[in-house]
């Protein structure tokens, strides 16, 4: 079934303000959307609000945990009529219109589940930034998605208040935290009705990383909230109303906002929500609340993994790893550790969520796994068709989610021929499972050889002298390219030369001799994105400043 013929795409927008319906690619811009499966085959008209908290109470789960934090724990119905007060608040006293942007900004907390579903009740579209983001970032945000309205816990307030004074649009600022958003939801009743919004109506603007360039505002529909849940949660990770979920990501990461209040109240299961998540307080919370389900990066399994031993986790059923590749020594390390696989997956902001997986009763380490049911996935060659099976190319993806960037001319690079073009180089092999080779600007050409960094950073994580490590192409005069690797020892090793030959030696015997770093360069910490993913471009970047020296 293709989305170009789906029958939502003839209901009237409930949007009064259209610039996002507007700013939407030119439909044969758009990827080929399927909707093969039947539960993906949706209403005309559609409210996430309503299909993922009314349809909760309606079923008489109303009194069972929604969201669990430090501070406090709000049933389904408690959440409901929290989100339906933020509702009115929007309408009634800030004066919004469906399809105006409401910029959201807080850590993982209750108040901010609430206000994604306050916004989308009220017909408008989320805007949700990350607690990290500074000036510059935010004006970029409330420039692009011409933001009209914003929620923000009291403690980040500063930077968007300062953000806003450029914007192109006044902004309508309201806070929680210091009382001024409690007080307004105070004199509502919490009975406001979700806005008869459409279907296809846009409801979320996610915006990319932009670590090498301006970030690019990806625009997903009412329905894209629930397909996701309809195919990965449903079908690889198959909740229970008995779940418990937690996660390190921050709800303004797709990854995060899926694990942490999508695919728990697509079930009716509860959200544990952390406004610090390191690797220790992950462990310390499945303790605590006897967590079965956890999302976070491959970094802080590995973190865990060392950890474990300390702490009660035999409620875990479920670890999910996403944000960056898997290396297979974390596999294994949680696996000794836990008994617990880790499930491995590939998402995009364009995309959503995961869109390649594999259910726990088929899980290969070190591949990322089989398209997801909905979706449907292939390896293109340099000719742009699908390139023999174990050989490497771009990853190619279709389903019921796709790229549509807001206002954006690089939407012509990830959407080709109908497919979305990830930027990821994979091999296929001949039982289907999809392997990881690189980022497609990240694969290190050495004298005529392809050599993929993360290949080689697993390697190097098997040293017992390694904690972390980066792993890049270097220009070289001779071969165009040397492989380089940054390392970051173990305290209670000492770097220099003796380790350097080491740690060579070490990947010329776990691999093929001519992926060996012919450079390798201690130091401290590794660049990471906010959400955890290693920056390939800041050390790229050293590379080239190391080789001009």
């Amino acid at each position: 079934m293709d989305g170009m013929g789906w029958p939502g795409d003839t209901s009237p927008s409930a949007h009064l303000d259209t610039f996002a319906r507007d700013n939407l690619p030119q439909r044969d811009a758009w990827p080929e959307m399927r909707f093969d499966l039947p539960e993906l085959h949706y209403p005309a008209r559609l409210n996430a609000a309503a299909a993922l908290l009314d349809a909760q109470v309606a079923a008489g789960r109303g009194g069972h945990p929604a969201v669990v934090s430090d501070f406090e724990t709000l049933t389904y119905a408690e959440l409901r009529g929290r989100a339906a007060q933020i509702a009115a608040v929007l309408v009634r006293d800030l004066g919004l219109v469906p399809g105006n942007r409401v910029l959201l900004r807080s850590a993982n907390t209750a108040w901010m589940v609430a206000a994604h579903f306050g916004v989308w009740m009220a017909g408008g579209i989320v805007v949700a930034t990350m607690p990290l983001l500074r000036v510059k970032e935010l004006r970029q945000v409330l420039r692009k998605a011409r933001v009209s309205h914003a929620l923000c816990d009291a403690r980040l307030a500063g930077e968007l208040r300062f953000a806003a004074t450029d914007a192109p649009d006044p902004l309508r600022l309201v806070l929680w935290g210091d009382g001024e958003l409690e007080g307004l939801c105070a004199r509502h009743a919490a009975d406001s009705a979700p806005c008869d919004t459409a279907a296809d109506d846009v409801c979320l603007i996610g915006f990319t990383s932009g670590t090498t360039s301006e970030p690019k505002g990806t625009m997903h529909f009412h329905r894209d909230l629930l397909a996701v849940c309809d195919t990965y949660a449903r079908h690889v990770l198959r909740p229970e109303p008995s779940d418990v979920f937690v996660g390190s990501p921050p709800l303004a990461f797709t990854f995060g906002l899926g694990g942490s209040v999508l695919f728990p109240f697509r079930v009716g299961a509860t959200s544990v929500l952390l406004e610090r998540a390191s690797p220790e307080d992950l462990l310390r919370a499945i303790e605590r609340h006897r967590a079965t389900v956890c999302f976070t990066a491959p970094t802080a399994w590995r973190e865990m993994a060392a950890k474990a031993g300390g702490f009660d986790l035999s409620s875990l059923r479920n670890c999910v790893s996403a944000g960056e590749a898997l290396p297979a020594p974390v596999f294994e390390a949680w696996r000794a550790a836990t008994g617990l696989k880790l499930l491995d997956g590939i998402g995009a902001t364009e995309m959503l969520h995961i869109f390649i997986a594999a259910p726990e009763e088929a899980v290969l380490p070190g591949s990322t796994g089989i398209p997801v049911p909905g979706f449907r996935a292939r390896v293109l060659g340099p000719d742009g068709k699908e390139a023999p099976r174990g050989t490497p190319g771009r990853l190619a993806v279709q389903g019921p989610t796709g790229c549509r960037y807001l206002a954006d001319p690089r939407q012509a690079d990830y959407v080709q021929g109908g497919w979305n073009i990830t930027g990821d180089t994979y091999v296929q092999d001949a039982e289907g499972y999809f392997w990881y080779q690189a980022r497609s600007d990240d694969m290190i050409v050495s004298a005529g050889y392809n050599i993929a960094g993360p290949e080689v950073e697993a390697a190097l994580m098997t040293h017992p002298a390694v904690l972390e490590c980066g792993v890049v192409g270097a220009p070289d005069a001779e071969r165009g390219q040397i492989v380089k690797a940054y390392v970051v020892p173990r305290a209670d090793v000492p770097p220099g030369a003796a380790l350097v030959r080491s740690l060579q030696d070490h990947v010329k015997a776990a691999i093929a001799p001519y992926k060996y770093p012919r450079a390798v360069e201690f130091v401290e910490a590794l660049p990471r994105t906010q959400t955890g993913k290693l920056r390939r471009a800041a050390l790229r970047e050293m590379a080239a400043a190391g080789a001009r020296r």
